[in-house]
């Protein structure tokens, strides 16, 4: 039964689409019809308005962390099952036809809940790929594939959830990777 009440709730914190009910209700915009008609904290940025854009930033990654401590603190067996959980209901939440955002920033929620030091990684590398690159999608793949590597390498860890997230954050950039091959990808303003 934890399982899946675990498995459940995570779900849930992970599915509300802050992107989306920012835009609509502040902005009179559904942001699914703007920029790349994605839901996250990018295409919120698109909008114009920083302030909702950093605030979805934040609260993508507060719906990953609520659920994952909240598991590792008393059910620490079942956190891979809560971080899962917490970031499929980000990529295909229920309220919007499963159809959600990238889960970068929910996956950045994921790492600073199981081990800060993963999240820096992800952050370093994510940082030093934009300031090279400008390619928003670029740093996210380069940084969601260093976690893999760095576990191969130095820690040891739970290396198929991480290569599991991965695939998946793959498959969501998977008509960014299309216009990085066909050179055709926005360079992104993060400021």
């Amino acid at each position: 039964m934890d399982y899946i009440i675990t498995a459940l709730v995570s779900y849930l914190f992970g599915s509300i689409p802050f992107g989306y009910l920012f835009t609509k209700i502040l902005l009179k915009k559904d942001i699914r019809n703007v920029g790349s008609g994605n839901i996250g904290a990018t295409n919120v940025l698109r909008t114009g308005n920083k302030l909702l854009g950093y605030l979805t930033l934040v609260l993508d990654i507060a719906k990953a962390v609520v659920p994952v401590i909240f598991i590792k603190l008393n059910y620490p067996d079942l956190v891979y099952i809560s971080a899962l959980c917490a970031f499929l209901g980000h990529l295909f939440p229920i309220w919007l036809k499963f159809k959600g955002g990238k889960g970068v920033a929910t996956l950045v929620g994921i790492l600073l809940s199981i081990n800060i030091y993963y999240a820096i990684v992800f952050g370093t590398v994510w940082i030093l790929t934009f300031v090279i690159s400008k390619y928003s999608s670029l740093s996210s793949l380069f940084a969601s594939i260093s976690i893999p590597i760095y576990l191969l390498i130095i820690d040891k860890g739970n290396i198929i959830f991480f290569i599991i997230m991965f695939v998946l954050i793959f498959y969501t950039h998977r008509e960014n990777i299309k216009r990085l091959i066909n050179k055709e990808e926005s360079k992104s303003k993060i400021y």
